[in-house]
Order: C-alpha cells, then structure tokens, then sequence
C-alpha cells in the first residue's frame, strides 16, 4: 500500500486533464453551434460571402475540437459534442443545397455517420423555410428543385433502418423530416395552383381588354 499516494496522485492529473477537456469541448461545442446558426441564417438571406466565411470559422472550430477530443473517445461521442457536429453537417448541406453545390459527404466534414444523417435530417426542415420564402416571389422552379432535394433526402433517411442506440434517434428525424415534406408539398402546390389561376384571369382580361379595344375602334 506504499504506492497508494502515488498512483491516487496519477490518476487525480488524469482525471483533472479529462475534467478540462470537456470543459473546453463544451466552451467549443457552443462556439461551433453559434457559427453554424448564423451561417444557416446568411444562407436564408443570400448573403454568400458571409455564409461562406462563418462556415469556414465553424470548420476551423469543428477540426480544433476533434483534434482535442482525439484522446478521449467517450467525450468525443458525447452527446453535446454530437449535437455540435451535427449542426455543422446541417450548416453545411443547407449551403450546398440552397447553391445547389454537390453536397459534402461526412467523411469530407469529418462527422459520424449518425450526426451527418440528423444533420440532413435537420436541413430538411431549413429547406422548407427556403421554399416558402421563395414561393412568396413566385420562383416555383427554385422551389420544385429543392421539394425534390427534401423528398431525396427523405428516401436515403427511411433506408437507414438501425437502431436508434446507433443512429442517434435517426427514426424520430425522419418522421419530422415527413411531415414538413407533406406540408411543403402542399404550400407549393397551393401556391403553383394560385399562380397559374393568377395567370389564366391575366390572360382572360388581357383578351377582354384588346376585345374591347377592337369593339370600339
């Protein structure tokens, strides 16, 4: 028992070091989520450069982060450090998608296959609020290209049949990720319909008008 100090001391400095780790990933991981969010709201108001810049921040955050957590497995799996990663997927597939970029694939962002898939999960709900910005203004191509980017993403997240234990709660995702497709899908078919009941009484009064105009010369 003459070594008992001795080896309580190691592990006190083992410890102690593990204690700060988590205390700086947590500092990280808030720091991580907040560039992701400003740069998801750039995106939402086409401001590209500044998009582009918060991402590349949230990036250099995510890669420090992983770095640090390199010894420590089980913080890295952490859910709050999880939670951070899947953020920065989601920031960065919501920019690809609304650019219509190729989409980074986890391996490129340096994600777990279960925060990269709630990641576009979440994108998901992030192209909805695109769509109906842009049906506002009648840009119904725009908005068709990314209902069909939703329902992509919808079809590759039902095939992911694991348990919820592997995937990071993947199912209860997925059935969020449905019901704001069916939602969408219908705002955009009320509004193509509007759209083109505005365009038939336009062209109804137009021949009325000419009509008019031929009656009375």
């Amino acid at each position: 028992m003459g070594n008992l100090e001795s080896i309580g001391e190691h592990i006190r400095q083992e410890l102690e070091a593990k204690n700060a780790a988590r205390d700086q990933a947590l500092q990280r991981s808030r720091t991580l989520i907040r560039f992701c969010a400003h740069a998801i709201r750039a995106v939402h108001r086409e401001e590209w450069e500044n998009a582009r810049a918060l991402l590349a921040q949230a990036r250099a955050a995510a890669e420090e982060m992983i770095a640090d957590l390199a010894p420590y497995p089980d913080l890295y799996h952490a859910g709050y450090t999880q939670d951070s990663l899947k953020e920065y997927a989601e920031a960065n597939i919501v920019y690809a998608l609304v650019t219509d970029e190729p989409l980074p694939g986890p391996d490129m962002l340096q994600v777990e296959s279960a925060a990269y898939l709630n990641g576009l999960g979440e994108a998901a709900g992030e192209l909805r609020r695109r769509i109906l910005d842009i049906i506002r203004h009648d840009h119904s191509e725009e908005a068709e290209r990314l209902l069909e980017a939703m329902d992509d993403i919808y079809n590759q997240l039902v095939t992911m049949d694991f348990p919820d234990a592997i995937t990071g709660g993947l199912r209860r995702t997925t059935d969020m990720v449905r019901g704001v497709l069916e939602r969408t899908r219908g705002d955009l078919t009320m509004s193509l319909r509007q759209q083109r009941l505005q365009q038939a009484l336009g062209a109804f009064e137009e021949r009325i008008q000419r009509r008019r105009t031929n009656d009375g010369g």
